[in-house]
């Protein structure tokens, strides 16, 4: 092989390996779509996450709030967004496992539509009660609510992050094994329905604990229980709905969780490293000293194990969805 014919050869070899490196994901912005306002344990969460993120790949990962349907807005833009690693979702509980039951009609598939990439964290809920409205109807437990909305039906409201999530179907489960009626008031997120409950708006809440916590600390919201099966840790000694809530509650269980999703098609290698990375950030004693006194419990698990966990939860959700008789036309 003559000399000139050897360097046009290696030359041409070159090219593709030149362009796959000029075209090395990311090199610009990567969106992270919360589907709820600010202010909520999801966008708590994204926020926490995005600057490390940020620091690991040089690029900056923006917050994108875009609330509405419970979630589903947000989550359908992402699942018709090109899968080219640019454009994540911090699904919940609600957007990838209560939604699918709740809604007859849903505007993506959320099995088939996406990527599914890590679990970033659970979290207990925590029922919650503006301090006047729990003093007006002699509430001081979990057992209290129940007989205060026996005895006084449709007087009581409780607000929620949107219809379908889990602050929703934990306020439903409750009405639903208690034998009560509440009156329930959908927001565009956490963050505006709080509002409404310090100032009175609103009864209750069974809210993320993350969003609720600081209020919580300061005296401005009355806490009754949390609903997950054990106690927290942010909480030690709060009791659960299950500990305190007598004969009626003794089942109850409803906590949620936040993770990351790319649309459908999204190459393997950018969900790895997307993975890998929010796995190490989470790691980290500050980001995990910082959720945990959030009552977060960080995860990170990989593309698979988060895969077959949503599937677990579709499962176990529709059940709760059934038993509540919750629907949202």
């Amino acid at each position: 092989m003559s000399l000139n014919r050897r360097h046009i050869l290696l030359a041409t070899t070159a090219l593709p390996l030149l362009g796959h490196a000029q075209s090395a994901w990311p090199s610009r912005p990567v969106r992270i779509v919360v589907p709820f306002a600010a202010g909520g344990t999801t966008d708590i969460l994204a926020r926490a996450i995005a600057p490390e993120l940020q620091r690991d790949f040089g690029q900056p990962f923006i917050i994108d709030n875009k609330p509405g349907a419970g979630g589903n807005s947000g989550a359908a833009e992402v699942a018709k967004s090109p899968a080219d690693g640019y454009t994540l979702l911090m699904g919940t509980v609600g957007t990838h496992a209560i939604n699918p039951a709740l809604y007859p009609k849903m505007p993506y598939d959320h099995i088939k539509d996406f990527a599914p990439v890590t679990l970033v964290a659970g979290v207990p809920n925590v029922v919650v009660m503006n301090p006047a409205s729990a003093q007006k109807y002699g509430i001081n437990t979990i057992g209290d609510l129940a007989r205060a909305a026996k005895a006084n039906p449709g007087k009581l409201n409780v607000a929620s992050s949107g219809n379908g999530t889990s602050i929703h179907l934990s306020a439903e489960l409750f009405k639903s094994l208690t034998g009560t009626f509440m009156l329930h008031l959908p927001y565009r997120g956490s963050g505006p329905a709080l509002i409404d409950l310090m100032s009175g708006s609103v009864d209750l809440m069974f809210d993320n604990l993350p969003s609720a916590l600081p209020h919580i600390r300061s005296g401005k919201l009355k806490v009754l229980a949390v609903t997950s099966g054990q106690r927290s840790g942010a909480l030690p000694e709060v009791p659960t709905v299950a500990e305190a809530g007598g004969p009626l509650l003794k089942t109850y269980e409803a906590s949620s969780w936040f993770g990351l999703l790319a649309p459908a098609g999204t190459p393997a290698e950018v969900v790895a490293r997307i993975q890998q990375e929010t796995a190490k950030a989470l790691a980290t004693p500050v980001i995990k000293e910082r959720m945990l006194s959030q009552g977060a419990i960080p995860s990170g698990m990989t593309p698979a194990a988060f895969t077959a966990f949503i599937a677990t939860e579709t499962q176990k959700w529709a059940q709760v969805v059934k038993a509540s008789g919750a629907k949202v036309d």
